[in-house]
């Protein structure tokens, strides 16, 4: 195993290799080949060799079938961040302790996508214990202010425990195949979006929006809100659009309508997949083979060395 030193932790002496204090740093994630593992340590204050996450995904090996964890200490890290290499971890210490957060809105950045606090552009990224986020909510109706926390443009990613949160266009699922596993995920305006095809299992989706809120999927979850008016689940933006919500607890606030057309009828007739239901017929096909899983996805575990 490959191991970039931790500086040495706050109050203590350097320490040149991964052995007592210097371990609490490092993270808690079981690699499928413990052999061949890079491991960097960021922590704000300086406690490991990286202040920054970019600066830490700078230093992994380009194209390596290693996996690379990036092992990010408790703090609030105010920089965009790119991850443009395969098989990297980001290992937080949970939503609430971790956070990536970068300001940009669709107007400072030229375009919603460029406006990611974080961007996924290389497969096989998995995060787990953190969360990625906006500055506050704008009024609503500000034009130009979607602001997505993260982008997910590589396949075979997987979120464990993470939270997203924004107002509009928080979370942009764009392409490929990903993962969610019991995340929080916040925002007022198609909060959710995207081309991707993607499981969201034991997620909650949290509407904050005073205005007709609206999400996408997940699977064994729940809908909470705050605020009032009513929430639909989706609207069709494009042809093919397709979301199930399945055994996932929806509050009165949900609109009975379920989804909308952006006030195009053509759209009504378009080949839309669109039911959510606690028992549905179909449930026995939403599972991790809908992403197929079998052939890329890794159980989580919190043991990093066995």
């Amino acid at each position: 195993m490959d191991i970039v030193p931790p500086a040495a932790p706050c109050g203590t002496t350097a320490i040149a290799s991964c052995s007592s204090t210097a371990c609490q740093l490092l993270p808690s994630f079981p690699p499928p080949e413990r052999s061949s593992t890079a491991v960097f340590c960021v922590d704000a204050n300086g406690c490991c060799n990286f202040t920054t996450v970019q600066a830490a995904l700078d230093a992994v090996p380009p194209n390596s079938q290693k996996r690379s964890i990036v092992w990010i200490n408790s703090g609030i890290y105010f920089k965009q961040v790119t991850v443009k290499k395969p098989n990297v971890t980001f290992q937080g210490q949970g939503l609430k302790a971790t956070t990536i957060v970068w300001n940009d809105t669709a107007n400072s950045a030229h375009g919603t996508p460029e406006s990611a606090s974080v961007h996924i552009d290389a497969p096989g990224f998995v995060a787990k214990k953190l969360a990625s986020s906006k500055p506050p909510a704008p009024k609503p109706g500000a034009v130009g202010a979607q602001a997505v926390a993260i982008r997910i443009n590589g396949d075979e990613a997987a979120f464990w425990g993470c939270g997203f949160f924004g107002a509009q266009d928080t979370l942009l699922d764009d392409q490929f195949r990903h993962y969610f596993k019991e995340c929080f995920i916040q925002g007022g305006i198609d909060f959710i979006f995207g081309d991707g095809r993607s499981l969201y299992e034991n997620c909650t989706l949290n509407s904050i929006a005073e205005e007709l809120p609206k999400g996408q999927g997940s699977i064994n979850g729940a809908i909470t809100a705050q605020g009032s008016g009513n929430i639909l689940l989706r609207r069709a933006w494009q042809a093919y659009s397709r979301v199930v919500f399945a055994y996932t607890y929806m509050p009165a606030i949900v609109a009975s309508a379920g989804w909308g057309n952006w006030g195009q009828e053509s759209r009504k007739q378009e080949p839309v997949f669109n039911s959510f239901s606690r028992t549905v017929a179909f449930a026995r096909n939403l599972d991790a083979s809908y992403i197929d899983g079998h052939e890329w996805l890794k159980p989580f575990d919190d043991a990093l060395f066995a």
